[in-house]
């Protein structure tokens, strides 16, 4: 349980202390963000603002980690190292895409088959890797069931599997990316899902069926590797974005870029598959999901009737042309967020007693 204390704690203290420190680097190189002509007006002064400060949470969630291991005398789990493998694969794309934007000044960053195909070899090696590493009860870091609150069905097999596993993974690490236009609002809402993920993480390591002879009912238990490692790589995400936030918030002094929008995606859906609830994620992460709708409306509108539905897609900006401010899109947007979280968190545990 120190673990989960250890991490959250450490990854807050470093960006707290971290981020300012990659401010003044990306500054002094130049290294600012790139705004785009056709959005809210109210953008145009965060030209130049330093990005890819995506760096300062994933060195942070690596770093908290591992001293949380270090500290504690506990091992890494196979689980916990995947999904920072994810998160930190999927950021290394994001950087890649970050620096040819701002460094080689070509506008639309990694051409789209590039930025696609690391995106294919960080999942695909995501995926094949969880179905691996079977421990003395024979279960992987993932399934090949899919799952909500636990698994259900029939397994579908390891193919099928790895082609959810990317559909999962690249919706999500898009869905982040979409979010992030609003100072703060793509990190507060992340840090309220790695919230939730910590206490799934804890509550699963307490049911868990490895102490089936100690359950008051061991039918409500469940079959997870390494919830608490999971919970210990979720309190380090959860702290790192929290101290990212202090910097992020309005007006922001630094943006989290490409790296890490599609890092904290990668996250999301690593921690999803390996904690057997990835279909309960489409709630946890509602704010993702509707923000990436809007586009899917916005684009398949046009495209059929010419017509668009919202003012500007992706969501938050729609409502921003409508005028509202920027602080009031973020506050209610979180809002929102916040309820997904509530409503995910009561399902699981309502998934759980109705076993009982």
């Amino acid at each position: 349980m120190r673990q989960i204390l250890f991490a959250g704690a450490i990854g807050l203290f470093l960006t707290l202390i971290g981020t300012p420190l990659l401010i003044k680097l990306l500054a002094r190189k130049g290294y600012g963000q790139f705004i785009r002509d056709d959005g809210p007006r109210g953008h145009a002064g965060k030209k130049g603002t330093p990005t890819m400060g995506g760096i300062s949470f994933i060195l942070a969630t690596l770093i908290a980690y591992a001293l949380a291991k270090v500290i504690t005398g506990e091992d890494p789990t196979y689980s916990g190292v995947l999904v920072l493998f994810l998160m930190a694969g999927m950021g290394l794309v994001g950087f890649l895409d970050d620096y040819i934007k701002i460094v080689k000044q070509r506008s639309l960053g990694l051409r789209a088959k590039a930025k696609m195909a690391g995106q294919l070899i960080v999942g695909i090696a995501f995926a094949v890797l969880a179905l691996q590493f079977s421990d003395a009860r024979g279960l992987t870091p993932a399934s090949e069931k899919l799952s909500f609150i636990t698994d259900f069905g029939w397994a579908i097999g390891p193919v099928l599997f790895v082609v959810w596993a990317l559909f999962m993974i690249l919706a999500m690490s898009n869905g982040v990316n979409l979010t992030d236009g609003l100072d703060g609002l793509a990190t507060g809402a992340s840090v309220m899902v790695f919230g939730a993920y910590t206490f799934i993480g804890l509550w699963q390591f307490q049911e868990s069926c490895a102490n089936a002879m100690t359950l008051t009912n061991p039918n409500a238990c469940f079959e997870v590797r390494d919830p608490l490692d999971l919970a210990v790589v979720a309190s380090a995400l959860m702290g790192s974005c929290f101290g990212f936030l202090w910097w992020n918030t309005s007006p922001a002094k630094i943006f989290m870029g490409d790296t890490g929008s599609l890092a904290l995606g990668g996250a999301l859906a690593g921690l999803a598959i390996c904690s057997r609830t990835e279909l309960l994620l489409a709630l946890l992460g509602g704010l993702f999901v509707l923000i990436t709708m809007s586009v899917v409306i916005q684009v398949g509108s046009f495209k059929m009737t010419g017509k668009r539905v919202f003012r500007m897609a992706p969501l938050q900006h729609h409502f921003e042309l409508k005028g509202w401010s920027e602080v009031l899109v973020v506050v209610r947007f979180w809002i929102i967020q916040g309820m997904c979280v509530i409503v995910g968190l009561g399902l699981f545990y309502a998934g759980w007693a109705s076993e009982k």
